[in-house]
Parts: C-alpha cells; sequence; structure tokens
C-alpha cells in the first residue's frame, strides 16, 4: 500500500505561543505581552530580546514586529487661552490638522483651550492634564501657583514648555517664542518712525510743539511676555521721541468687547492721540473703536499676531503694522523640543529661535 501523505507542517506562527516568546527571551509571559502590546514599563534592553525572540519564531509578520518594537508615542497637552483669542484659536487648529506632519516624530497632541487669566485654573489645568501625559506646553503666567504646578509636574518627569510668555524661576524644560523685549522695542520703533511721517503733515501734532500721545492695552500684566513687551515699547520711545507722552496702559484680556471698550474710553480722553499699541490679541476690538470714532486713518495702530481679522485691518489701513510668529512655527519648535527630551538630547538642539516678522499691508503672505 501506499505511504498515507503526512500532512503539510503547521506554520511556525501558529506553533508559536506567547510562552514559547517568553521561554526563549527568558522573561515571564506578561513582560512579553506588554512588549507586544506596547505598554509601557519595560526596559529597552528587556524589549530588544523578546523582539528578537518573537522574530525567531516567526511570531508577527516583519512589518508588526517593525511597529511593535517602535516607541510608545509620547503624548503632548497644548494648553490654550480661549479661542476668543483668534491667533490662538489659529495654533489649536494648526495642531488639530497637522497629525501627517508630526508622525515622524511619534507623537499624539491634543489642544485644550482653557481659562487664561485665572492663576489658579490654570495651575488646575496644569495638574490635570499634566498628569495624563509626557509633555505640556501652555502660555504661562507670571504667578507662584502656576510655577509650584510647574515644578510639580517636572517634578513627576513630566516635561514642561512654555508658549508665547515664560515663566521666571520655574522648572520649565524650554521657552518656545519670540523675544518680547524686542518686540515692544520693534514696536516702538514702528510707531515712532509712522509718528515722525506724520510730523511732515501741515497740522499735525508735533507741528505745533505739543507733545504726542500714544495708549497701550495688554492682554494681562500677569503674563511675562506682555509686561516684557510694555517694557520694551516704552523704552525705545523714550529713546527716539523723548516729547512723546505714553497714557492709559489698559488690560483688555485679551477679548475684542474688552479691547473695544477699552480703546473707545482712551479714544474719547485724548482726542489727540497719536498712537496706539494694542500688546495682546482681539485686535479687531480696537479697530472697530478705531472706525467708529472716525480715527482709524490718523491714529497709528501696532498690534501683534496675523489672523484675519488684523489681515482685514493692514488692507483697510486701520493698522499699520502686525508683528507674528508663525503658529506652525511654534508647534514644530514644541514638538522638537519634547522629542529632543525624550532622546536625552539638549532640550534645543536643532530648535530654530523663533523669529519676528514685521508684517505690513503691502507684503502680506
Amino acid at each position: 500500500m501506499p505511504d498515507k501523505k503526512s500532512p503539510p507542517p503547521a506554520s511556525a506562527a501558529s506553533r508559536a505561543r506567547v510562552t514559547d516568546i517568553a521561554a526563549a527571551a527568558g522573561v515571564s509571559t506578561a513582560t512579553v505581552d506588554r512588549v507586544l502590546n506596547a505598554r509601557p514599563g519595560v526596559r529597552a534592553a528587556t524589549m530588544q530580546k523578546v523582539m528578537k525572540a518573537a522574530a525567531a519564531l516567526n511570531y508577527l509578520p516583519e512589518s508588526d514586529l517593525y511597529k511593535a518594537m517602535r516607541p510608545r508615542p509620547m503624548q503632548l497637552v497644548f494648553l490654550l487661552p480661549p479661542r476668543s483669542n483668534r491667533y490662538m484659536q489659529m495654533l489649536g487648529d494648526y495642531i488639530g490638522f497637522a497629525e501627517d506632519h508630526l508622525a515622524p516624530f511619534n507623537v499624539r497632541c491634543k489642544y485644550h483651550h482653557i481659562e487664561g487669566f485665572n492663576p489658579r485654573v490654570l495651575a488646575q489645568r496644569l495638574l490635570h492634564h499634566g498628569r495624563q501625559a509626557d509633555g505640556v506646553a501652555f502660555m504661562a503666567l507670571e504667578h507662584p501657583l502656576v510655577r509650584e504646578a510647574v515644578n510639580t509636574l517636572a517634578e513627576q518627569g513630566v516635561h514642561v514648555v512654555t508658549l508665547i510668555s515664560d515663566l521666571s524661576n520655574s522648572r520649565r524644560a524650554a521657552y518656545v517664542g519670540m523675544d518680547n523685549r524686542a518686540a515692544g522695542r520693534t514696536a516702538g520703533y514702528l510707531l515712532a518712525r509712522f509718528l515722525d511721517r506724520e510730523i511732515t503733515h501741515p497740522g499735525a501734532a508735533f507741528k505745533s510743539g505739543k507733545p504726542g500721545k500714544i495708549a497701550m492695552i495688554a492682554g494681562s500684566l500677569s503674563y511675562r511676555g506682555h509686561e516684557e513687551r510694555e517694557m520694551g515699547f516704552q523704552h525705545v520711545l523714550e529713546e527716539l521721541c523723548p516729547q512723546v507722552q505714553v497714557v492709559g496702559l489698559r488690560e483688555g484680556h485679551d477679548d475684542a468687547d474688552t479691547n473695544y471698550k477699552q480703546a473707545r474710553i482712551l479714544l474719547e480722553q485724548y482726542p489727540d492721540l497719536a498712537g496706539m499699541y494694542n500688546i495682546g490679541g482681539a485686535s479687531d476690538g480696537v479697530g472697530r473703536a478705531l472706525r467708529e470714532c472716525g480715527r482709524d486713518q490718523k491714529v497709528v495702530f501696532i498690534g501683534h499676531g496675523l489672523t484675519p481679522d488684523t489681515r482685514g485691518l493692514l488692507i483697510d489701513g486701520t493698522m499699520d503694522a502686525v508683528l507674528t510668529q508663525h503658529p506652525q512655527n511654534m508647534i514644530m519648535n514644541c514638538v522638537r523640543i519634547f522629542t529632543n527630551l525624550r532622546e536625552r538630547r539638549d532640550a534645543l538642539a536643532g530648535v530654530e529661535a523663533v523669529r519676528i516678522s514685521v508684517i505690513l499691508r503691502e507684503n502680506l503672505p
């Protein structure tokens, strides 16, 4: 009788089990399970032994092995001021649709818009979201509660990056944003030059020897960045235009309606107001006040953050210049810093400093 054909051998993949991998790697089945399912708590050397054993037993296709060997994605959270600040809305929107750009960095990014002017709420949100993440980026308020929250996260191994406005004497890993003092000086220089242009016009305030008046609106001077902009602005005006009188520094909390009210009060209080500097966001509120008072083509207006609103104000001549930092560069710099920290490199390795871009009507991108 002819010999019966023996059944084809079972594939190595069907024979190999988790217990086989554990035995080959010299580890427990629980460790194998953690490695194959990309769970934390396994040393890199142990993970490599498990993956080599799984590869030798043909337990997983090569593509799956590569995915399993890849480190767990870094969980990053961005805490941003409310969406009423259009620039912050743009930052959040970029995080939302930049997943493909961020894929090579092996990170997963989320963002939340939170109360940005209450230090107690900000500290609470920092601790809440930070304990569920590997890294947190946020716009800092200069306050002991916020500083303590940052230091607590640092002690727990959570990396913290300050965004746009820095935090002094804290354990944050890095700051991402423009040099705010230089930004304030730039705004002051631009305003001085625009005012100098106005001096040549008949009837200009400076022509008769009367001092011009300049007003400022800040989001909040609890933001170190806004305080530094104000200082730089005032210093350069003192150098270039000692005859200018700076009046009425107000806080508008980056809210368009509040900025509108503050600007209306300033315009009514100072009929000879020659210039205005909006240190924070929501310049559209200031622009609305200038237009309603018929002063939009007479008062030199400098602000921050290129958004659809400020773009429109530049085009119609209400604003003279906008200082901005590109949202995509800000987010990518944060991600590069967090990646450097994960790889135990210097936080700023390969990270370019944020440049101050001066946008005028004639060079709008």
